[in-house]
C-alpha cells in the first residue's frame, strides 16, 4: 500500500493511496473548500471522479473509520463498528430563563442525569469542558454527551421539558 500527499499550488492538496490489490483512490481538498473524491480500479485507464460537500466527505469519513454517525434533530448519535453495543448520543440545547445564574455544580447534572455537558456557546465565545462552577446566561448553547437514556434524563431533570 503506497500513501502519499501533494501540495497542488493554487487548487489545494491532494491525498492519494494505491492499494494492495492496485486499485488507485484520490482525494483533493479544493481551495475553495469542497473536496474531490477519484477511483482508478487496476487496469483501466480512465478514473471516476465525484464532488463532495465538506459535510458529506465528513460523513464518508465516519463511515470508513467505523464510526457511524446517525444525525438526530439537534445531535447526532456515534456507533462504533467495534464496540456494537456503544452508542454515544451528543445534543445541543439553548439554556433558557429557569437556568440562567445557576452553575453546573448547583444544578448537579451527572448525578441527577448521567449526561455530562462537554461545552457551551455564549455569542462568540465557544467554552471546552466548563467548569463546575460556570454559570449559565439566558440564550446559551450547550452541548451535552451521554447514552440516549441520560439526555431524555438530563431533559427531564435539568430542563424541566
Amino acid at each position: 500500500m503506497d500513501f502519499r500527499s501533494l501540495d497542488l499550488p493554487g487548487i489545494g492538496t491532494k491525498y492519494q493511496l494505491e492499494t494492495q490489490a492496485g486499485d488507485t483512490v484520490a482525494i483533493i481538498y479544493m481551495k475553495d473548500g469542497t473536496i474531490q473524491l477519484y477511483t482508478l480500479p487496476k487496469g483501466r485507464t480512465e478514473s471516476c471522479a465525484i464532488d463532495l460537500s465538506l459535510y458529506e466527505s465528513r460523513r464518508l469519513g465516519s463511515v470508513l473509520s467505523g464510526a457511524i454517525i446517525e444525525s438526530e434533530k439537534e445531535g447526532v448519535q456515534i456507533a462504533f463498528s467495534a464496540l456494537s453495543d456503544l452508542r454515544i448520543s451528543v445534543h445541543t440545547y439553548t439554556v433558557g430563563r429557569d437556568l440562567a445564574g445557576k452553575c453546573i455544580a448547583d444544578l448537579q447534572v451527572r448525578k441527577r442525569s448521567g449526561a455530562t455537558i462537554i461545552a457551551v456557546s455564549r455569542g462568540e465565545t465557544n467554552l471546552i469542558n466548563p467548569p463546575p462552577d460556570f454559570e449559565f446566561h439566558e440564550g446559551d448553547s450547550v452541548v451535552v454527551i451521554g447514552e440516549s437514556i441520560q439526555l431524555k434524563q438530563f431533559e427531564q431533570e435539568i430542563l424541566g421539558v
